[in-house]
């Protein structure tokens, strides 16, 4: 079982900066593949960026690229999603999510994640 508590949501005006963080317990070989989602009213989930913890490649959305930066401090148990030059489109509650499997294919899709955070906000204000 794996245990993820997400924290550092807030509102800031378009083009601040965010700094997310998600702290993780449990068995580290259920969380091979990490990484955060987010979901604004009336729309789909989605994959923001996602980074594999056993190698610490990443891979982004291309909607984030050059403006989010994911990583993990594996001492820590946690993983971290600074997001900069924010926009109002970035609007949305942010999950922190994990899996056992180490997903090289459609690593973004959110259905393939087995353990999920509560969730942060983020709003980002014009």
């Amino acid at each position: 079982q794996v245990q993820l508590v997400e924290s550092g949501g807030g509102s800031v005006q378009a083009g601040g900066s965010l700094r997310l963080s998600c702290a993780a317990t449990g068995d580290t070989f259920s969380r091979n593949t990490m990484g955060w989602f987010r979901q604004a009213p009336g729309k789909e989930r989605e994959g923001v960026a996602v980074i594999y913890i056993d190698g610490g490649s990443t891979n982004y959305a291309d909607s984030v690229k050059g403006r989010f930066t994911i990583s993990q401090d594996n001492a820590k148990n946690t993983m971290d999603l600074q997001m900069n030059s924010l926009k109002p489109e970035d609007t949305a509650m942010y999950y922190c999510a994990a899996d056992p499997g180490r997903m090289y294919w459609r690593p973004l899709d959110p259905s393939k994640y087995t353990y999920w955070g509560q969730g942060t906000q983020v709003t980002v204000s014009s």
